[in-house]
């Protein structure tokens, strides 16, 4: 199958290697032509995993978001959700019907991308899944080697518009045989884990980030009390998710750290910490974990649960202090209902937009 895999992270990089080890065609696009060079001058990732370390061949490594796009049957894009507005209105004169695009996780980035296209003029008829997680736990070494401490064992996934579901998720299942379906992409985006372990990781060891060059937050930052408050974050997820109608499972985070149930299966937690790639120096205010797992994933999150009439004092106490602590109110931010204009619709609007799509 032809894949174009777009972005130049971590997670980029580990869809580009791995799933061109898999045989697929694989074209993966960077807007930064110069921090692509490496990987343009050969067209090879080093990929390491508990394999060893070996090069693999990409169809194609462009600039080029056309030349990626072209004849693609499944675009993988694991960037931050902040980056996916300015990504679909790139991608809007390049999609073509009948394409999956797959958000790797999306924290209701389906949405809006599918609007952010329909307003650009695109009218093809585009599939947008999304995830719980990236499918790797997953760091970059250097220019043009990846890292792949596991990889997902399960991923729940949902479909926008979710009437496109089985097609998108047949193409996707090439790519991925852990997806599992899920009711629709509103339920898919309330299994995205990044909003759940993250935000008490990095507001809870705030004073050891600004204060030492490097912090595992998933090591030494991982202590019981901050397990518990995370805990108690989740129980508040998964109520919502029950509110709105969403059937299990729901992916209980407390599997991550005890079972071989949850999205990395088993031991995910102690190979995540044992490989020392997470050992690294963190901004506190720009990282991802606050700028997208704060401020775009847990603002989503209260949002919903306020339209939804749900209580969450712990995910709304934590948003709150990570406004504070990066000076700006992200319960005013760019990915709520409010902002979206979804806090008009009612439940059965809500259920008709889901399934249906944008008009």
């Amino acid at each position: 199958m032809r894949i174009a895999v777009l972005g130049g992270g971590n997670g980029s990089y580990a869809a580009a290697a791995d799933l061109a080890e898999q045989g697929h065609e694989v074209r993966l696009w960077r807007r930064d032509a110069v921090a692509l060079a490496p990987v343009l001058e050969t067209e090879m990732l080093l990929l390491a995993d508990y394999r060893g370390r070996r090069a693999v061949r990409l169809g194609l490594a462009t600039p080029s978001l056309a030349a990626a796009l072209a004849g693609a049957e499944l675009v993988v894009a694991p960037l931050p959700a902040f980056a996916q507005l300015d990504l679909a209105q790139a991608l809007a004169p390049h999609l073509r019907d009948g394409q999956t695009v797959f958000l790797p996780p999306g924290s209701f980035g389906s949405y809006v991308m599918a609007r952010a296209l329909r307003a650009a003029g695109s009218s093809a008829e585009v599939a947008f899944a999304e995830t719980g997680t990236l499918p790797y736990l997953t760091r970059k070494r250097g220019p043009t080697e990846v890292a792949v401490t596991t990889r997902a064992t399960r991923l729940p996934t949902g479909v926008f518009p979710a009437r496109l579901g089985a097609p998108a998720l047949a193409v996707l299942k090439q790519a991925y045989p852990a997806v599992e379906p899920v009711e629709d992409a509103l339920s898919a985006a309330l299994m995205n884990a990044g909003p759940i372990i993250h935000p008490p990781l990095v507001i809870m060891n705030a004073g050891p980030i600004e204060h030492f060059p490097y912090w595992d937050v998933h090591n030494e930052g991982t202590q019981p009390g901050i397990r518990r408050v995370a805990t108690v974050l989740d129980g508040e997820r998964m109520a919502l998710r029950e509110a709105l109608g969403y059937g299990p499972p729901h992916f209980p985070l407390a599997d991550h750290y005890e079972s071989d149930r949850w999205m990395y299966g088993a031991l995910a937690h102690d190979k995540l910490v044992g490989s020392g790639d997470w050992r690294e120096r963190l901004d506190l205010t720009r990282h991802r974990y606050m700028r997208e797992d704060v401020g775009y994933g847990l603002a989503f999150l209260v949002s919903l649960a306020d339209w939804a009439g749900v209580a969450c004092p712990v995910a709304r106490g934590l948003l709150s202090i990570g406004s504070a602590l990066c000076g700006e109110d992200f319960a005013q931010g760019p990915r709520t209902l409010p902002a979206l204009g979804l806090d008009r619709l009612d439940r059965a609007g809500m259920r008709r937009l889901l399934g249906e799509g944008i008009a």
